[in-house]
């Protein structure tokens, strides 16, 4: 699997399951952390502006101001150097332009991903050959970042770069385009990058008997690393944690109510803020997803897109005592599945995205919407979850606009280092159509009240942190602000069907001067509270207003260590990838072409304020038609590299946001671990 962490971390455990002293600690400290966080009430701003050059079926934040973005092989308006449609492509979050990877080359439609400890992104496996891509379902490709886009994919289709065996992600997955993990394409292992010789397995896929538990319905479990080292997991109704080191696998209760939050049925999961007042005691947050049987597909009892997702939100503390205590279950205003939900800066959780009816994927449903989609109703109404509220009182949607563009299948959402919120993607077909539920590359950013406050701002952040390192920043507060301050470290993640794999809020142990413009800060105790590797460093006020983020490398800078014989004992395990494998798929024919005008970023840039719901957007009432051939593609979309707005009005997200230099990065040639 992708564990940011080396194998060589101190000693030193997380002691939340046993002492004493620090039960009665807790409880002493219960009535602070129990209580609502500050946060800024008031208007939220939602602004349609621009397009993302390729559909964002998954995303990940690389720097201060970029983030990339990977779709798949087809008829993408966004071309790269050689002339062919791109698979990938790099946007700018101030002037909210694309540029094309060239370097995409396998297919990287449901890979996995994440960050390494020396800051290079890797993405994870994929799916066969489809369009102009080659067969990606054993790819490894990699992404050093940069700030002056030089940078690009180093994409080998698997020749030396490559999983033992065909897979999504790392942890789980498929050998082949699946709905649901039958025996033909059933891959319930886990593997690292770089290859380790770890219990008995020298670099080779690593059997796990939970991943065969939990058929059919357990693509894309939700994994979080805790603060002992080791994994939460959890699959379609069952959860556990998982000693990766030594193998072993310690089974929690079942999620209540018969409720499934992996792929198909698509639900999401969060590692709610570890802090020093709580001891970095984890507590999982599961929200949404469905009751519907697994099983019954299997026998052809196929689920209906008008089936109700589900509202439940499930919360466990992994102590002993609250696992004991089992799950306490919520409900969500509205159901939601294939939602994406994420910890913003003032350490609430945003839930965006997503259906209320249905589920995951397409052609596979009783009624089938546009003949394609196994969902409907989207979910159009983001959702706050405040986790220190009162029970009763914790979500609310308002003064938040409610969009008209249906984020569904293959959506994604991320919190940007400048604290909005990016939201994009939406695709159910294999190629690009426009229907009832289009392919969608227009863009949209969400900002929180707290944008539009007087925000502190920092300096002096070192490129690199070690755990506990002392560091200080210079720090400029805004007018009439409470001289008091908490220093947020995050990792935003790698996002892909709802999953925020490595998302991560750690609350670091920080004072502030007397005269309030020198901040002390201590880095992470301990690689197991936060792993090595990239994180964004927020300032926030007592008021809840959160300094714009800064990069930084936590951890030395370098990869882990990598075995080299154990790397040859891996590619001699695995023989070469055929790059042409082509897997023979149902694919739908597209009903109704148009609406070019979201492809080409032609509309005027759109800020919506507060709660107000937008009208429908009609997808047909279109003069634009597009054929889905390559020459006429080439010359609709103009082979244009930049598809946002001119006419685009700054908003204060691109306002906020600063360029500054990333972080020291080690060479893609040096091998480390990712979570996955």
């Amino acid at each position: 699997m992708f564990t940011r962490h080396s194998l060589k971390t101190p000693s030193v455990e997380m002691r939340v399951f046993s002492s004493s002293f620090l039960v009665f600690v807790l409880t002493a400290l219960r009535s602070s952390i129990h209580v609502s966080s500050a946060y800024v009430e008031g208007d939220w701003v939602l602004t349609q502006d621009g397009t993302t050059g390729v559909s964002a079926l998954q995303i990940a934040v690389t720097t201060e101001t970029k983030l990339i973005i990977l779709d798949r092989g087809q008829h993408n308006p966004l071309l790269a150097s050689d002339g062919k449609n791109a698979m990938a492509a790099e946007l700018d979050l101030v002037t909210r332009q694309v540029r094309p990877l060239n370097g995409a080359v396998s297919n990287p439609f449901c890979a996995g991903g994440g960050h390494l400890g020396n800051g290079t992104f890797v993405s994870t496996g994929g799916n066969p050959v489809a369009f102009n891509s080659t067969n990606g379902v054993q790819a490894l490709r990699l992404f050093e970042p940069c700030d002056d886009e030089s940078c690009d994919l180093l994409d080998d289709s698997g020749a030396r770069l490559r999983t033992t065996s065909p897979r999504w992600t790392l942890f789980k997955g498929a050998t082949l385009n699946t709905i649901i993990a039958i025996d033909e394409v059933n891959n319930p292992t886990y593997e690292f990058y770089p290859p380790k010789d770890i219990n008995g397995f020298n670099g080779t896929q690593i059997p796990l008997k939970f991943l065969n538990d939990t058929l059919t319905a357990n693509l894309f479990p939700y994994i979080a690393t805790l603060p002992d080292g080791k994994l939460f997991v959890a699959a379609n109704t069952q959860a556990m944690i998982f000693d990766w080191k030594t193998n072993t696998e310690r089974r929690l209760p079942d999620i209540p109510n018969g409720v499934r939050i992996s792929y198909p049925f698509s639900g999401s999961g969060a590692l709610l803020p570890l802090t020093p007042e709580n001891n970095y005691t984890p507590e999982i947050l599961l929200c949404g997803g469905s009751n519907l049987s697994d099983t019954a597909i299997l026998q052809l009892q196929i689920p209906s897109t008008q089936d109700p997702a589900s509202k439940q939100c499930s919360r466990m503390v992994l102590t002993e005592e609250g696992i004991a205590s089992g799950w306490k279950v919520e409900e969500m205003p509205i159901a939601r599945t294939m939602g994406s939900m994420f910890l913003l800066p003032d350490g609430r959780l945003l839930i965006v995205n997503g259906a209320q009816t249905g589920y995951s994927g397409g052609f596979f449903a009783q009624d089938l919407v546009a003949g394609v989609s196994n969902a409907d109703h989207p979910a159009f109404m983001p959702v706050v979850y405040d986790p220190n509220a009162p029970e009763g009182s914790r979500f609310s949607s308002d003064g938040i606009p409610v969009t008209n563009i249906a984020r569904m299948y293959h959506s994604t959402a991320t919190l940007t280092p400048n604290g909005t919120i990016f939201i994009a993607g939406s695709n159910v077909h294999d190629d690009v159509c426009f229907d009832q539920y289009p392919t969608t590359y227009r863009a949209e950013y969400l900002d929180p009240p707290y944008m539009f406050k007087p925000r502190p701002s920092l300096t002096g952040l070192p490129a690199l942190v070690g755990y506990n390192q002392t560091f200080t920043l210079n720090l400029t507060m805004p007018p009439e602000t409470p001289d008091d301050v908490t220093v947020v470290l995050m990792d935003l993640g790698f996002v892909t069907h709802g999953i925020h794999q490595s998302s991560r809020y750690v609350k670091l142990v920080s004072s502030l001067s007397e005269d309030g413009q020198t901040l002390t800060v201590t880095g992470p105790p301990i690689p197991q509270i936060y792993p090595p590797g990239p994180g964004y460093l927020f300032v926030v006020t007592s008021d809840g207003v959160p300094s714009p983020g800064k990069k930084i490398l936590v951890g030395n800078g370098q990869s882990p260590p990598a075995d080299e014989a154990v790397r040859r004992n891996m590619l001699d395990q695995t023989p070469p990838v055929n790059i042409t494998f082509i897997q023979d798929r149902l694919t739908g024919t597209c009903p109704i072409i148009g609406g070019g005008e979201t492809v080409t970023g032609s509309l005027p840039a759109t800020a919506f304020t507060g709660a107000v719901t937008l009208p429908p957007t009609s997808f047909i009432s279109t003069s634009l038609t597009i054929p889905l051939d390559l020459p006429s593609q080439t010359s609709t979309f103009g082979g244009a590299t930049t598809t946002t707005d001119s006419q685009a009005v700054p908003t204060p997200a691109s306002q906020a946001i600063t360029t500054a230099p990333t972080a020291t990065e080690s060479s893609v040639a040096q091998s480390n671990s990712v979570t996955s």
